[in-house]
């Protein structure tokens, strides 16, 4: 093949993606999440998404063994968030904006929209795992969500939820 790693890294940071935080609670009770703007819808029926977790990440274990976990898609003002999430070696909790939410998994408040799932399956995806979860419960805010295109964070220009909802 004759394709350059580097190019094919270059051509995947031009797509657009959303940026999510997955979190969960471990069977000892100690939280854990991770940024990634791998997320996707997978199915209606069943309500299933998917997410992407790197194999080397710390947080890879914790939740290939969960039962529940939930993605909060971050909003447009929320980068400081995402950043936090994917920063290594640090307490990404201690900052706060965390808190017990649907199914009683640690969610963001303030979110563009949070997903609640149970781990339906784990997929290998080379040096990434790809978690399929079974969405149980959710959450619609009024925010517009956050974007990473190019190496860098979007606010998304998108009509405000009361515009949309007359716009039906």
């Amino acid at each position: 093949m004759s394709m350059e790693l580097d190019e094919f890294t270059q051509a995947m940071a031009r797509v657009p993606g959303p940026v999510a935080v997955a979190t969960t609670v471990d069977a000892e009770g100690r939280r854990w999440g991770f940024t990634g703007s791998s997320f996707s819808s997978l199915s209606l029926s069943p309500p299933l998404v998917l997410i992407c977790l790197d194999k080397g990440a710390s947080t890879h274990r914790a939740f290939v063994s969960a039962e529940r976990f939930m993605i909060n898609i971050l909003a447009e003002e929320q980068a400081g968030l995402a950043r936090r999430f994917a920063t290594s070696g640090v307490d990404r909790f201690a900052a706060g904006g965390v808190e017990p939410l649907e199914l009683g998994l640690p969610g963001i408040p303030e979110a563009a929209a949070r997903v609640a799932c149970t781990l339906h399956q784990v997929l290998d995806g080379g040096d990434h795992s790809i978690l399929v979860g079974r969405v149980e419960a959710v959450h619609v805010g009024d925010r517009s969500p956050l974007v990473y295109c190019d190496r860098s964070f979007l606010g998304l220009v998108a009509p405000h939820a009361a515009e949309r909802a007359a716009a039906r």
